[in-house]
C-alpha cells in the first residue's frame, strides 16, 4: 500500500467518526437548530467520503454522486432554515 492508500483510509476512517458524532448530536437534540446543523454536518461529512470513494476508485462516478448529494443536502438546509425562521416569526408574533 502506497502513503495516499493510508491517508484514504484515515479519511475513511474521521468521515465515520464525524457521521457518527454528528448522528448523535442529531438524536440528542436538544433544540431544532442543533439537529439542522448536525444534519448539515452529516451531508458535508458524506460529501467527503463521496470524494474519498473516487479517490479510492480512481472513478469519477462517485464525484457526480457527492456533486448531487451536496445540492441536496444545501437546498435541504435553506429549507429547514426557512422553516426554522418562520417557527421563531410565529412564536413572537404569539408573545405580542
Amino acid at each position: 500500500m502506497t502513503m495516499m492508500d493510508y491517508a484514504i483510509l484515515l479519511g475513511f476512517a474521521l468521515v465515520i467518526l464525524g457521521v457518527t458524532l454528528a448522528a448523535a448530536r442529531l438524536v440528542i437534540g436538544p433544540t431544532l437548530a442543533d439537529r439542522i446543523v448536525a444534519l448539515d454536518m452529516m451531508t458535508v461529512q458524506l460529501v467527503a467520503f463521496g470524494g474519498l470513494a473516487a479517490l479510492q476508485s480512481r472513478s469519477a462516478a462517485f464525484l457526480d454522486v457527492a456533486v448531487v448529494l451536496a445540492l441536496v443536502g444545501f437546498l435541504a438546509t435553506v429549507c429547514l432554515a426557512r422553516y426554522l425562521e418562520r417557527r421563531i416569526l410565529l412564536k413572537s408574533e404569539e408573545l405580542k
